[in-house]
C-alpha cells in the first residue's frame, strides 16, 4: 500500500505545481509581483518569484491526502505554514531580515519541541554517541536554520536549488522507503511528495526560468530537507548516516559555509550580499546556466555515491575524505576566483 501510495502522491503534487503555476504567473505579471535583475542577479528579465506557492499547493494537499499525519509530520506541517506566510509576504512586499530570521526560530521551535525532532545521537561520529538534550536542541536549532538559510543562498540559478532539493529528496526518500520500517516510512511519502512538486516547479524554472521559487519556496523546502536529514540521521538504519546525511547536502552547506567564512574573513557580515557563490564563480568561468547546474548536480550525486560506497570505512574516514574534498573543490573555486575576477 506504501508503494501506491507514494506513487499517487508524487503524482498529485507534480499535477498541482504543473497546473498551478501558469495561473501564478498570470496573476504575478498583472499585479507586478516581479523580480528585478540587481548586481548579483544572473537573469535579465523581470521574473515572478511566487513559484514556492505551487510547491507548496502539491507537496500539502498531498501530504495530507495520501499521507500517515504523525505527530512529528503534524509539526512538520505546521512549521512549513509559518514559514510559507512570512516567504509570501517577503516575496510580495519585503521584510526585515529579523522578522524572518524571528519566525525562523518559531517555526523550528515547533518541530523540536513540539515534534520532538532533534538530533540526540551522533553514532559515534568524531568519537560522540548520546548527547545532553541542552546540547541536541541547539545543535538541532543551529542545523535547520542553517539549512533553511543554506537553500535560500543557494537559489540564484535557474533550476539549481530545485535540482538539488530533487537529488536530496530522492536521496532520503530512497533511505526511508527502503529502511524506514512503520515509525520512518511515512517520511519517505514527505520525500516523494516534496519530490514531485518540486519536479512541477522545474518544468518552468529550468532555463530559461519564467517563475523562480521566491523566499516561499526556498524557506518551505529548507526546512523540510533539514527535517527529513535529522530524522534520518536518527533512523539509525544505515551505516555511517551522519557522513551520508553530509553527503546528500554537500552542495548547499559547502557554498554557505564558504562564502560566510570568506565575508567574515574579510571584515564583512555574513549576510552581506555578493557574487561569490559557487554558481556565479562556475558561471564566471564560462559555463552557461545550464552547464552550471548539471555540474553541480552531478557533483552531489557522485560525493553521495562516493559516501555509501565508503559507509563500512565508518564515519572518521568519511570526514578525512570530505575535509580532502573541501581542499581540493576550494582550491578549484579560488583559482577560477582569480582567473576570473568579479566584474
Amino acid at each position: 500500500m506504501l508503494i501506491i501510495d507514494i506513487v499517487l502522491s508524487f503524482i498529485w503534487a507534480f499535477v498541482i505545481a504543473v497546473f498551478a503555476i501558469p495561473s501564478i504567473i498570470y496573476v504575478a505579471h498583472l499585479k507586478n509581483l516581479l523580480d528585478e535583475p540587481n548586481f548579483r542577479a544572473v537573469h535579465t528579465n523581470l521574473t515572478p518569484r511566487l513559484g514556492g506557492m505551487a510547491i507548496f499547493a502539491g507537496f500539502m494537499s498531498a501530504v495530507t491526502i495520501f499521507g500517515t499525519v504523525t505527530p512529528q509530520i503534524q509539526r512538520l506541517l505546521a512549521s512549513t505554514l509559518i514559514l510559507f506566510f512570512i516567504g509570501l509576504k517577503d516575496d510580495i512586499s519585503s521584510v526585515s531580515a529579523f522578522k524572518k530570521f524571528f519566525v525562523q526560530i518559531l517555526a523550528t521551535g515547533i518541530v523540536m519541541f513540539l515534534g520532538d525532532i532533534k538530533v540526540n545521537d551522533f553514532q559515534g561520529f568524531m568519537g560522540v554517541h548520546q548527547i545532553d538534550d541542552r546540547f541536541a536542541y541547539a545543535f538541532t536549532f543551529l542545523v535547520i536554520v542553517g539549512l533553511i538559510n543554506a537553500f535560500n543562498l543557494i537559489d540564484g540559478l535557474d533550476g539549481l536549488a530545485g535540482t538539488l532539493i530533487l537529488i536530496n529528496s530522492a536521496a532520503f526518500g530512497y533511505f526511508f522507503f527502503r529502511f524506514g520500517g512503520g515509525t520512518y516510512e511515512p517520511f519517505a511519502l514527505v520525500a516523494f511528495c516534496l519530490m514531485g512538486g518540486i519536479l512541477g516547479f522545474l518544468r518552468y524554472n529550468f532555463h530559461k526560468a519564467i517563475i523562480f521559487m521566491g523566499d516561499t519556496g526556498s524557506l518551505v523546502c529548507g526546512m523540510i530537507v533539514s527535517v527529513m536529514a535529522i530524522e534520518f540521521v536518527q533512523m539509525k538504519a544505515v551505516e555511517s548516516a551522519p557522513s551520508i546525511a553530509v553527503a546528500i547536502l554537500i552542495i548547499p552547506v559547502f557554498d554557505t559555509a564558504r562564502v560566510f567564512a570568506f565575508r567574515i574573513l574579510n571584515g564583512k557580515s555574513p549576510f552581506s550580499p555578493d557574487k561569490n557563490h559557487v554558481h556565479h564563480i562556475l558561471i564566471r568561468s564560462g559555463l552557461n546556466q545550464v552547464q552550471t547546474v548539471l555540474c553541480l548536480s552531478f557533483l552531489n550525486i557522485a560525493t553521495i555515491v562516493a559516501a555509501i560506497s565508503m559507509a563500512h570505512l565508518g564515519d572518521n574516514f568519511l570526514m578525512v575524505f570530505y575535509i580532502s574534498y573541501f581542499i581540493v573543490f576550494l582550491s578549484v573555486l579560488e583559482y577560477l576566483s582569480r582567473k576570473n575576477p568579479r566584474v
